[in-house]
């Protein structure tokens, strides 16, 4: 499970809510064995440096191959917990399967950008791909299903 702190003001509370419940829906379906999925190996991964505008960020995510509102659905700002027990493990094996090292932010605070993917190979609609940015670089993310019985996997589109 993923456990995330998160301060929003209180005429965003209904977003916070929502984000809780995203949260939630992740933790479940990161327990979940998800199929095996492509990874980008880190010679091949767009640059993560530099991503200041919202424009970057979705340019970002195009060079996986999303398309995506141009708007995110939710923008929080979180802090990466100082000490990570088991429950992160595979989130964190995730992250560093993409090239991102999650553990070098322990204790920082890092916006996460949710943007809604429009392209997903399967059809499927109201796909979500997170970034968490720090400093005007991409330190992580995920491609993930918010329904119920949904997915996570990483920023790479899964072939096929």
């Amino acid at each position: 499970m993923f456990i995330l702190t998160a301060r929003l003001p209180r005429r965003k509370l209904a977003i916070g809510v929502a984000a809780a419940a995203l949260l939630c829906c992740a933790g479940l379906v990161m327990n979940l064995d998800p199929p095996a999925l492509p990874t980008v190996a880190a010679s091949t991964a767009p640059d993560t440096t530099g991503i200041s505008s919202n424009e970057e960020r979705v340019s970002f995510l195009s060079q996986y191959g999303w398309q995506v509102n141009q708007d995110p659905v939710v923008t929080e700002e979180l802090t990466i917990p100082k000490e990570m027990d088991e429950s992160y493990d595979e989130y964190l094996e995730l992250q560093i399967s993409q090239g991102f090292d999650l553990t070098k932010y322990a204790g920082k605070r890092v916006k996460r950008y949710t943007y809604e993917i429009t392209n997903y190979p399967s059809g499927e609609t109201g796909v979500q791909a997170n970034l968490l940015i720090y400093r005007d670089k991409v330190v992580g993310g995920e491609v993930l299903s918010p329904q119920m019985n949904g997915f996570v996997h990483g920023l790479a589109m899964p072939q096929g």
